[in-house]
């Protein structure tokens, strides 16, 4: 049993793939407290409360402990989440940390990558993040926290929100001396800012291998209310709408309620046609389409661009309570690679998504005209997502929104056009069915991939 590329760090133990399915390995030296974990209550409370994901005991003996977790259906990373989401993950995360007390336990880290959304709710993933509390201990995650949580909620906050990437660069966590350096003055006028980030940097720099809490002395009661301080902060951090070429989309599109309509109903059928198991939209912005889908397909993927998009989508989810969808953050043009120790820690968004069906809707001339794409590589890149099934919207150039793109940029794209569609992707899928939207010259396209 070989631990997956992204488990190596905790000799604790690992996690390890078996006919396509997640295991998890418990070591010996863990054996005590994976005992006392789940013997005092706390399992049991944070899978009550939907905190933790929920496992079960499958092997055991005194080499190993192997655990069977509720599989998740997609693994997402930091830097794919809006504001929201990172957001939550750090109040759930403190959360966790101010239950584990309660039951005499810890967090001994406080990686965002141990947070994984699930209906648009926030679940630790990681059973043995958990270590004994023992009185006067300071919190040793702690600086791991401010690292991977606050830094970048702070830097999206009072700088861009796009910021929110660094964690793709810094994937052990922003340091503390960036974030202060990226800051603005009116940021640390707030005393927690202050105290977590500039005081929390300085500690840093007299001493680097050590947390700023280190050396102190902390009574239970002060280590709780350096979780509520954290806590406190983090909540009264808002996501600011910035101005985004893309957030306000379905206001000024040129579909009027009858051609919007038209759209709907055909993509209702042709999804109903299809039969999909699972779903992935592609250029979805807020999810007006995706959530047509969730009519009769119960996993579906959202991923867009723009953080006001996925803001917009997170939230609707959270209100609605809706099951079967998640939003995230995706360039196409710059998507997720493979980073991290060999450049294999954590994989690629290819080698994480995947679907029956992928939903491309008025986003092929944004990839060909707005980033200069050929037809060709467009088509690679949806024989690469899906598995079977891909609708998808060819928008000529004559319709309005191809005009907006061509009126800032010389029109080199000859390719661009409704044969040389078809023949490119003809080359790797079958045209099932194609309808034009009502008074308008937008195709619709049920394409199904061919068999290799």
């Amino acid at each position: 049993m070989n631990p997956l590329a992204s488990s190596f760090r905790d000799p604790s133990g690992f996690i390890f793939s078996k006919n396509e399915k997640i295991y998890r390995q418990i070591n010996p030296i863990f054996f005590n407290t994976f005992t006392f974990f789940q013997e005092s209550g706390l399992y049991q409370d944070l899978v009550d409360s939907g905190f933790l994901v929920p496992h079960e005991v499958v092997e055991k003996n005194k080499s190993n402990i192997i655990i069977f977790p509720h599989q998740l259906s997609f693994i997402s990373y930091p830097y794919e989440w809006c504001f929201s989401q990172l957001k939550d993950a750090a109040l759930l995360t403190l959360d966790i940390q101010l239950k584990a007390l309660e039951y005499r336990m810890t967090l001994k880290d406080a990686s965002a990558f141990n947070i994984q959304f699930e209906n648009s709710n926030p679940i630790f993933i990681d059973t043995l993040s958990f270590e004994k509390y023992h009185e006067g201990e300071p919190w040793i995650a702690y600086r791991q926290f401010c690292q991977h949580f606050l830094a970048p909620l702070l830097l999206a906050k009072y700088t861009h929100m796009s910021s929110l990437k660094y964690s793709q660069l810094f994937i052990d966590g922003i340091p503390l001396d960036v974030a202060v350096s990226q800051l603005p003055l009116k940021a640390f006028l707030r005393p927690s800012v202050f105290i977590h980030i500039y005081l929390h940097s300085q500690a840093q720099k007299i001493n680097s291998k050590k947390s700023f809490t280190t050396n102190k002395k902390f009574s239970l009661n002060s280590l709780k209310g350096l979780i509520n301080s954290l806590k406190s902060l983090v909540s009264s951090l808002n996501f600011g709408k910035e101005e985004t070429e893309w957030g306000d989309y379905y206001t000024f599109t040129n579909y009027d309620k009858s051609s919007a309509q038209n759209k709907e109903s055909i993509i209702l059928k042709f999804i109903e046609s299809a039969k999909p198991a699972n779903l992935v939209d592609l250029g979805g912005n807020n999810g007006r389409y995706t959530r047509l889908a969730l009519k009769s397909i119960k996993n579906c993927l959202l991923f867009d661009i723009d953080y006001n998009a996925i803001e917009s989508s997170y939230k609707t989810s959270k209100k609605y309570s809706e099951i079967g969808l998640n939003s995230y953050i995706l360039d196409l043009v710059s998507p997720s690679p493979s980073i991290g120790w060999l450049n294999h820690e954590r994989d690629s968004i290819f080698e994480r998504i995947g679907a029956d069906m992928v939903l491309a809707l008025a986003l092929i001339h944004h990839i060909c005209i707005s980033n200069n794409v050929p037809m060709s590589n467009v088509v690679k890149l949806f024989e690469k997502i899906t598995r079977k099934w891909l609708i998808i919207e060819f928008v000529p150039k004559n319709d309005s929104q191809v005009q907006k793109l061509l009126n800032s940029r010389k029109d080199i794209f000859e390719s661009y056009n409704h044969d040389s569609f078809l023949e490119e992707f003809s080359r790797k899928f079958e045209i099932v069915d194609s309808v034009k939207v009502h008074e308008m010259d937008r195709e619709i396209f049920l394409m199904k991939k061919h068999e290799n």
